[in-house]
């Protein structure tokens, strides 16, 4: 095992193996999540499972054995949900024109692997303003979630209002919210997925949904969404921002993830760490590139890679373990099938909670952080975009400046988003 250096990394094959066995446990929910969000658009659950795991396995080894980091990759919650309901059903995108415009972000991103540009982007946008941009994802998709599980319904009065608590269906989905809650709160490995699992088994016995008659099945075909992106229909002018949306929150995520896992672990303390988080971030931007191929969203670094850190994982080892254990969730499809959503979208929510924390660390003394962070955190679900949200919280951060003089705090990052984001408005 000299190939990832046990060793050196003052680790083993004993502690590399429970470590990614760990990370698979708790971000093993992503397969029937996904594919439930993504299934909205009209593509095909079975499929769905069989892109979201195959991209997994991929993303994750390939990682392991290129980066030699325990960090692994699946398809990005947020920007799945953006994909969903931001451009396929709030736009009215085709969903294979929605996949084009991952392809053309994630083919950005792949190129400016090879410069300096994603760190330049990266210092641009000053840390406050990338923290309510986390923050206002994670407000769209808990606001997405509420939304599907019932909590919140349409209301011609007041645009919202309180769902009604005696459905069956919104029951389930409070129970799931408050059992993830609880699980994650006590620090509870595999909380997520344990969560789904137990509000999906009440809602089995109470004859909600109905119980799987089987547990495992031969993979289904990815056919149905297999190089199905209509990258031509992508190549449109009013497309752009959405590109531009994709790609910023996919750098801010990939950046922030790596580093915050990396760090735990103290993995990019010197030189050597570095160009490990540089073939990281190729890696990434490579899986979403080919994601899309496959039929699935924007590929990211996942957070829950973390959990491996903390029991030991310090090398790649860990992730290849981990992607060897996702091939399990291929022969999963009718137990995936048979969750309720009911007992999915509390999941969203959660993520959401925890992306909306990042608000803690803003200075909103700064009146011109303090309006962008507030435009952002608010537009985003309300107007049901994320690439709106983005938007006004650059103009109005850049206007700010301007009237207050502080062209200190402008640089030719804040410009070019700035005028993009003006774009954005003008072709629609």
């Amino acid at each position: 095992m000299d190939f990832f250096k046990l060793k050196e990394y003052k680790s083993n094959i004993k502690t590399e193996f429970s470590a990614g066995f760990t990370t698979f446990l708790t971000m093993m929910y992503i397969v029937p999540v996904n594919a439930i969000i993504m299934s909205r658009t009209g593509m095909p659950m079975e499929a769905l499972i069989t892109a979201t795991a195959f991209i997994t396995i991929f993303s994750t080894i390939l990682n392991g054995l290129f980066s030699n980091t325990p960090i692994a990759l699946s398809v990005g919650m947020g920007l799945n949900a953006y994909f969903t309901f931001g451009l396929v059903e709030g736009m009215g995108i085709p969903w294979q024109t929605a996949l084009g415009i991952v392809f053309l972000s994630g083919l950005i991103f792949l190129i400016l692997s090879f410069t300096n540009f994603r760190m330049w982007v990266l210092r641009s946008i000053p840390l406050d303003l990338r923290r309510a941009i986390s923050a206002g994802v994670g407000s769209f998709i808990s606001f997405v979630g509420l939304k599907e599980m019932g909590i919140i319904v349409d209301s011609k009065a007041t645009l919202v209002t309180l769902g009604n608590f005696h459905d069956t269906n919104t029951i389930i989905g409070v129970l799931g919210l408050a059992i993830v809650l609880m699980f994650w709160s006590l620090r509870i490995k595999g909380a997520f997925i344990i969560a789904v699992l137990l509000t999906s088994i009440i809602a089995w016995i109470l004859k909600i949904t109905p119980y799987p008659t089987e547990f495992f099945s031969l993979p289904s075909s990815m056919s149905p969404i297999f190089f199905k992106l209509d990258i031509a229909s992508a190549f449109s002018l009013s497309f752009v921002p959405v590109i531009i949306t994709f790609f910023i929150t996919q750098l801010f995520d990939s950046i922030g993830t790596s580093s915050g896992v990396g760090n735990r672990a103290k993995l990019f303390d010197n030189e050597e760490g570095m160009r490990k988080f540089e073939k990281t971030l190729g890696v990434d931007a490579l899986a979403s590139t080919s994601g899309a191929f496959f039929g699935v969203s924007t590929t990211t670094v996942f957070a829950e890679s973390a959990s491996g850190v903390e029991d030991g994982g310090r090398t790649g080892l860990t992730a290849v373990v981990t992607g060897v254990c996702f091939i399990l969730t291929l022969f999963m499809l009718p137990l995936f099938k048979a969750i309720p959503p009911n007992a999915i979208y509390p999941v969203l929510v959660m993520v959401g909670i925890l992306m909306f924390s990042e608000l803690v660390n803003i200075n909103f003394k700064d009146s011109a952080v303090s309006v962008a962070t507030f435009l952002i955190v608010m537009l985003m679900p309300l107007t049901y975009s994320i690439t709106t949200g983005l938007a006004f919280g650059f103009i109005a951060y850049f206007f700010i400046r301007v009237v207050k003089r502080e062209f200190n705090y402008i640089n030719t990052g804040i410009v070019i988003l700035t005028f993009i984001s003006i774009l954005s408005f003008i072709v629609r």
